[in-house]
């Protein structure tokens, strides 16, 4: 990618993170993380070509031009909460997911998506994807590694930290910050 290709895409991204209050690949992965889908299947439920999706993560597409997709982005967003934090099952999900492909209308996103229904408050879950997506935006999981032993020394529970948030799986990660959240 050329100075002027990556120009645009930060760009583009900065935009997503101005409209959507995160960068699209970032919401994107997260979504497919939270509700155990593969590209293709996150685009059929929104309603976009599996290209459009790719463009939009990637930063070479900055807006989502039809607000139906932006409400059903909106959905899935409440949805991976209420997984999360373990009010809807797997399979609920999936028939939410079919819900949520045959929706109409909508305009804008909201963080809403990003609490509990019930309490309002950030389910843990959502709070270490949080962390770890600021982490892996800034450096690639090798360079965390090396940053956390070059660390390790003087800073072990720094170096944990890295090797936890920015390497590690998102189990190992929540079991860390309950555990550390005395």
């Amino acid at each position: 990618m050329d100075a002027v290709q990556q120009e645009a895409t930060a760009r583009a991204r900065e935009l997503q993170r101005s409209w959507y209050g995160e960068p699209l690949g970032a919401l994107f992965r997260r979504l497919i993380d939270d509700l155990g889908l593969n590209q293709a299947r996150l685009a059929a439920v929104l309603g976009l070509s599996a290209p459009m999706l790719s463009q939009l993560m990637s930063g070479q597409r900055a807006k989502i031009g039809n607000p139906a997709v932006v409400q059903r982005v909106q959905a899935l967003q409440d949805l991976a909460g209420q997984v999360a934090d373990g009010s809807v099952s797997a399979a609920e999900a999936t028939d939410r997911m079919d819900e949520i492909k045959n929706t109409q209308g909508g305009s804008v996103l909201s963080n809403s998506g990003q609490t509990t229904p019930s309490s309002g408050a950030p389910t843990v879950k959502r709070v270490v994807r949080e962390i770890q997506s600021l982490l892996r935006s800034v450096s690639a999981a090798g360079d965390i590694i090396d940053a956390a032993d070059s660390l390790a020394p003087s800073h072990p529970e720094l170096a944990e930290f890295l090797r936890v948030y920015g390497a590690g799986r998102t189990a190992e990660a929540v079991a860390h910050y309950e555990a550390h959240q005395n």
